[in-house]
């Protein structure tokens, strides 16, 4: 199974061990979580190209199909949180073997616990269908914020190979 993007320099991987310390996830207030649908997929792509600004998704008409046709993606492991207002604030794109491909919350939904919330409830998924862990990569650089929300969250750092 192929990594989502081979390791770059301060790039880790890290997993979450799917045991009894599982928390249910806690969504903050004028916010909702709901399953991904296929006319959600230009949305979906808008929050990616924003939040990660590098390009390397390319245009949404090389993505989509590239990641659509993906033997690992499955849609009901796409999970979207929607603002009040009805947009796209953060979503959690994962891969059939229990890793986290892509966690995304827009710039102005930060600091609101979207990002832990839809931690939490990737592993109670991935927990349900019989996952021993979730595993995702992350930049230790580029993603220090994150890295600390992974940490809080219990997750290590384990080998490339898994």
């Amino acid at each position: 199974m192929p990594e989502p993007r081979p390791p770059a320099p301060n790039d880790i991987r890290l997993r979450k061990i799917l045991d009894d310390t599982l928390a249910p996830p806690r969504w903050p207030e004028g916010f909702v979580m709901r399953g991904f649908e296929a006319a959600d997929a230009l949305a979906l792509h808008a929050l990616l190209t924003t939040v990660f600004d590098d390009g390397a998704d390319g245009p949404f008409e090389e993505w989509w199909p590239r990641i659509s046709s993906d033997a690992e993606f499955d849609p009901a492991l796409c999970f979207l949180v929607i603002d009040s207002k009805g947009r796209l604030a953060g979503a959690a794109l994962c891969w059939t073997r229990a890793f986290v491909k892509d966690l995304a919350v827009h710039p102005e939904a930060r600091g609101k616990g979207i990002a832990e919330a839809l931690m939490w409830h990737v592993f109670a998924v991935f927990r349900a269908r019989g996952a021993a862990h979730v595993d995702l990569k992350t930049n230790t650089v580029e993603n220090a914020a994150a890295v600390r929300l992974y940490e809080r969250l219990g997750m290590f750092e384990v080998d490339w190979a898994g």
